[in-house]
Parts: structure tokens; C-alpha cells; sequence
């Protein structure tokens, strides 16, 4: 009787335990789908000069910041938005990239409901984005990045 109590019991706190990692499991899968592609259409679009592709992953007040410092060491923070960067791509800026430097590894760092962080190393530099699901889409809403040093 105490053995099949004790059984009980621990199947009742694995299901407790189980189940909310089942349903975020599932959850995750398609997520994870999903802000891979928006980052994929970000910088392949880049890439490809295809501007209907990188407008499709960017929130309409997208918001991309770089640190720069000058050769006094002032500081200062230059930023480009969704429509700079959709115009950028359609006068086909970043088709300059010869073909064998044109890297787009994507990271997954974290989801959180509906928000999730996503490094992506790229030719000459890194992204840092940040994804929000907006109306039911993964769209990037801040891309934080930094130049590769020369090598």
C-alpha cells in the first residue's frame, strides 16, 4: 500500500513537473521556426538586395544602432531604420559581398512569450537582434551591432 502510494505520487510530481515542458516544447518548435526565418530574411535579404524579403522581417519602427568611437575617443551612437535599411537593401548595398564572405549563422539565444534574442554572425560584422511576435509574427524590433576586426 505505501509502495503504490508513493508510486502515485510521483507520477502525480514527474506530470507536474513534464508537463509545462511539453506544451513549451511544442511551442518552442514553431517559435524557433519562425524568428530563424525573419533572421534569415534579414540578412540573406540584405545579401540578395531582395527589399520586399528584409521588410517582411522588420517591425515598421525597427531601430539599428551601432557604438562608434572617433580617433579623439568621443563616443557616439549611429542608427538606421526599418525604412533605411529596406532602401539600403533595395539599391542592393549588400550585394557587394562577394558570394564566399556572405555568412549568415543564426543563434538562437533566448525566447521568452514574446520576445526572443538572436545573434547573427554575419560577414564583416555581428547582429545582435531582438525579436517581438506582433500580430501573431516574428518581426526583429532592435538589431544592436558590432564590425569583426580586421583580420
Amino acid at each position: 500500500m505505501f509502495f503504490k502510494k508513493l508510486s502515485n505520487l510521483s507520477l502525480f510530481v514527474a506530470s507536474l513537473v513534464l508537463a509545462p515542458l511539453s506544451v513549451l516544447a511544442g511551442q518552442s518548435q514553431s517559435d524557433s521556426a519562425a524568428i530563424r526565418e525573419a533572421a534569415l530574411d534579414y540578412i540573406q535579404g540584405w545579401y540578395t538586395g531582395d527589399a520586399a524579403r528584409m521588410e517582411r522581417a522588420l517591425h515598421p519602427e525597427l531601430a539599428k544602432r551601432i557604438v562608434r568611437v572617433d580617433t579623439l575617443g568621443n563616443y557616439r551612437l549611429d542608427q538606421q531604420s526599418a525604412m533605411t535599411l529596406v532602401q539600403g537593401t533595395r539599391n542592393g548595398f549588400g550585394k557587394s559581398t562577394p558570394q564566399a564572405d556572405r555568412h549568415d549563422d543564426v543563434r538562437i539565444l533566448d525566447i521568452y512569450r514574446n520576445a526572443a534574442s538572436v545573434r547573427i554572425d554575419a560577414s564583416y560584422w555581428i547582429d545582435y537582434l531582438q525579436l517581438a511576435k506582433w500580430r501573431g509574427r516574428w518581426v526583429i524590433v532592435n538589431v544592436l551591432w558590432e564590425l569583426k576586426p580586421k583580420a
